[in-house]
């Protein structure tokens, strides 16, 4: 139940390749009341992938845009705490304090950049918070970005391993695609493959938990099939189905992968924002699955956003 009294505070994350921002309530039964969430596209992570990862100062310009923009929707309910945070593309880039440096002069809020470890950990605290995955025990959960992927997976409902790696769609877009405008090259899926399966040994990650243990992604890529998959059925996001089948996204990589990127970008539900990286997504998604054997993945919303503010309040 919701408690309009008490007090509210807000999260800014700044990520990869969107920002985005929450606004929430600790609820009468100790769990979270969500006043407001907003998504800004920025790709702050444009040229990332270089040999010497440097944010584009275009990027930089569109995050401070889109920060301030963000906070001053935020101040409306008046929070007793902002908390603003970078995940990999600041976190990796030489110039990554110049950028928080400027989010200061242009707000007044300084930007803590998150270790891959806490990271991870607060989408899993984020994940806990999800009413819908109450009743679940042990579990993974897989947040794929623009700069990372976090890997976690839970016993009874306790965080065993959490990584993360640097496998964002924007990342390994600009580092496997020579021209995202043209359709996908055939062996893409099996290059993602092969980088995710070294990442994965490389971080220790194990796929440990019992056969058929529910897997769950809490990114913006199993999101967006949701909304692409209902808006072919003619369905509002509220009204698809939170479990995506893994056939379902192997047949949307073919369809997709096959399109140049101006027909990408007119595909219902596929934000034109992130139609260049969306085949990536899903080739690390499909990867991420055959390796850990799912045939289908749960969709949450409540991810690091959620986790920081459970814990600010």
């Amino acid at each position: 139940m919701s408690n309009p009294s008490a007090a509210a505070v807000a999260v800014i994350d700044i990520g990869s390749n969107s920002i985005k921002s929450l606004v929430a309530r600790r609820a009468t039964d100790g769990g979270l009341t969500i006043v407001r969430t907003q998504t800004l596209d920025a790709r702050i992570s444009a040229g990332i992938s270089g040999p010497v990862p440097r944010l584009a100062e275009a990027g930089m310009v569109r995050g401070v845009e889109a920060v301030v923009t963000l906070l001053a929707a935020a101040a409306e309910f008046s929070p007793r705490q902002i908390a603003c945070v970078a995940t990999s593309a600041v976190r990796d880039a030489v110039n990554g304090a110049e950028f928080c440096a400027r989010v200061l002069a242009a707000t007044g809020h300084s930007v803590r950049i998150l270790t891959g470890a806490e990271e991870a950990n607060g989408i899993g605290r984020g994940l806990t918070a999800d009413p819908a995955l109450s009743s679940l025990q042990d579990f993974y959960v897989f947040d794929l970005g623009g700069g990372s992927l976090e890997c976690l997976a839970f016993r009874g409902r306790q965080v065993g391993q959490a990584v993360s790696l640097p496998l964002g769609c924007v990342r390994l877009t600009e580092r496997l695609v020579p021209d995202p405008t043209q359709p996908l090259a055939a062996d893409l899926p099996a290059q993602v493959a092969a980088l995710t399966r070294t990442e994965l040994a490389r971080a220790r990650f194990t796929f440990s938990l019992a056969p058929g243990t529910v897997a769950v992604g809490s990114g913006g890529t199993v999101a967006t099939v949701r909304a692409i998959l209902g808006a072919r059925q003619g369905l509002e996001f509220g009204l698809t189905s939170p479990v995506v089948d893994v056939a379902a996204v192997h047949e949307l990589y073919a369809w997709i992968s096959a399109l140049p990127l101006s027909e990408r970008r007119g595909i219902a539900g596929l934000p034109a924002a992130r139609a260049d990286v969306f085949p990536v997504a899903l080739a690390t998604l499909l990867a991420v699955a055959e390796l850990g054997g799912f045939a289908a993945l749960r969709n949450s919303g409540y991810n690091l956003r959620y986790g920081l503010a459970d814990a600010l309040l």
